[in-house]
């Protein structure tokens, strides 16, 4: 399975943008789908996830961030409202395929967001 971000760029605060990513390859299906950002000097955190239809969300971006996931596409967006510099890091894609009791993780390669103030 591959999974390709796209959407990143500049924006300034109080500005939105949109990620998508598309998972790509033979799998059986993608039982969760997810965001996570790292900023520079940070550790890797979780931003938005969703699975079984059920979504969860980052403190810190509630309520200015939805995930949303098109199955017929293979594809999970993430969209970004009321941007603030502090969300400035590359976003990365996760998805998990379970297949039996095997569990199978894969990452894109992370799409950089960058929020002027």
């Amino acid at each position: 399975v591959q999974l390709v971000e796209s959407g990143g760029g500049l924006a300034q605060a109080g500005g939105s943008l949109s990620l998508s990513c598309v998972a790509s390859g033979k799998f059986f299906s993608i039982n969760y789908m997810g965001w996570y950002r790292q900023a520079p000097g940070k550790q890797r955190e979780l931003v938005a996830s969703m699975t079984s239809g059920t979504t969860n969300y980052a403190d810190s971006v509630k309520g200015r961030f939805t995930i949303s996931r098109d199955n017929a596409k293979n594809t999970v967006y993430l969209q970004m409202n009321s941007l603030k510099p502090e969300d400035t890091a590359v976003y990365y894609c996760s998805a998990i395929e379970v297949v039996g009791t095997s569990l199978y993780d894969y990452w894109g390669q992370g799409t950089q967001v960058t929020v002027s103030s």
